[in-house]
């Protein structure tokens, strides 16, 4: 749920043609299960406890006032490892500009920024042994049209085309339409993805995979790319819709999958039907949600602990605006079970939420997975004066996480 700033200051910001049913029994692929044989077992989080040091690494950053053009706040956090173990971070709604010692304007003993910082929609800051280091220019994607932005979410690093010894990064990318209530975060209209080279992570171009815009329910729309699973030579690309922005009690989590080296290709994704893998879109069904108590947030990540997948999204109800539960499978088609053990992460003192959980395995290790969280003001507050206010109410955190098999 990217966008809690920009959306609320202003109060408010194809697919193509249906295919024949005939077409698309033929284009249709019968799948046996994907599990991954006797080593999966139900999991759970066993125990977990606050990463203060990685946290306050991102509060460092931030609250350096050597630049005025790098990081200071952001949401939508996204990670991915590069081959020469510098890891990218990804943020959407990012704050730019100077961070000022305390007190603040308010009398708040925290770091606070002036209400005239820049805002972009996305960024990108590269860490180095653990320490991060710099922003890479920002936006470092363009708005693809006026009114109109680009989120980065989910990214890996593949060859440059199937058997290809080169390497670049994709990242995923989930195109949004300046709309009205309840659409305050945006209307979902595509799905892209970008490619980096490497080392220089320059963007060398932006291809559309999948396009909604025919799609007449902005809430049935769904955007692929909040998380993705590597698996045999195939990217699992899990997605969402917008269920809860229709009063939905939770969104569906939809699957789609990508043969290694061709995720820029529209023609080369496939979708999860129920039984089998298509090329038409709108013949996808949920591979989790059942729209009242089972299903996810827009914003999830799934991670692959032995042979057992484990989701990790915000609960259902009013507990999503606290609470982190998870769900698992032995196959990313599922069937998924749960929900299972929440937990509620360390929050910073006002009204805040919490929203967008999201594995980082490239740091983690001892048997612990790191898992951030994205925080914001709640809805229906002075989201300027919260975040500004107090510069940690806008900024990533993160917690590590025992998982285990059930007993």
């Amino acid at each position: 749920m990217p966008d809690a700033v920009r959306a609320r200051q202003r109060t408010g910001a194809g697919v193509g043609l249906l295919l024949t049913l005939a077409l698309a029994a033929v284009l249709l692929t019968a799948l046996p299960d994907d599990g991954d044989g006797g080593d999966c077992a139900p999991h759970t989080v066993a125990d977990w406890s606050p990463a203060d040091a990685l946290t306050a690494e991102f509060a460092r950053y931030g609250d350096d006032a050597a630049r005025t053009d790098d990081w200071t706040g952001g949401d939508g956090t996204h990670s991915v490892a590069l081959p020469d173990g510098r890891v990218l971070w990804l943020f959407s709604d990012t704050y730019l500009g100077r961070v000022h010692a305390p007190p603040g304007p308010s009398g708040e003993s925290a770091a606070w920024r002036d209400p005239t910082a820049p805002l972009v929609r996305n960024s990108a800051v590269v860490m180095e042994e653990g320490r991060l280091r710099r922003t890479l220019p920002a936006p470092l994607f363009p708005d693809p049209a006026p009114d109109q932005w680009r989120w980065p979410v989910a990214a890996r690093v593949e060859p440059r085309e199937p058997g290809s010894a080169e390497r670049v990064v994709r990242v995923l990318l989930w195109v949004r339409t300046a709309g009205q209530a309840p659409w305050i975060y945006g209307v979902p209209t595509a799905t892209e993805v970008a490619t980096l080279s490497l080392p220089d992570l320059r963007v060398e171009s932006v291809s559309e995979v999948l396009g909604q815009r025919l799609l007449p329910d902005p809430s049935r729309r769904v955007l692929y790319g909040t998380t993705l699973v590597e698996r045999d030579g195939w990217t699992y690309v899990f997605g969402g819709d917008d269920g809860r922005a229709a009063s939905r009690a939770t969104s569906s989590a939809y699957l789609a999958r990508v043969p290694e080296g061709r995720l820029t290709d529209h023609a080369a994704w496939r979708y999860w039907t129920g039984s089998g893998w298509t090329r038409a879109a709108e013949r996808a069904v949920p591979v989790l949600g059942d729209e009242r108590r089972t299903g996810v947030a827009s914003a999830f990540s799934v991670v692959r602990t032995g042979g057992t997948y484990m989701l990790f999204t915000m609960a259902a109800g009013g507990a999503g605006l606290t609470t982190v539960t998870s769900y698992w499978a032995c196959s990313p088609t599922g069937p998924w079970h749960g929900p299972g053990r929440e937990l509620r992460p360390p929050l910073p003192a006002g009204e805040v939420a919490a929203y967008n959980p999201q594995t980082h395995p490239e740091l983690s290790g001892d048997g612990r997975l790191v898992l951030s969280h994205d925080v914001n003001a709640l809805p229906g507050v002075d989201a300027a004066a919260q975040i500004n206010g107090n510069v940690s109410r806008y900024r990533p955190r993160f917690v590590t996480l025992r998982l285990a098999p059930e007993r």
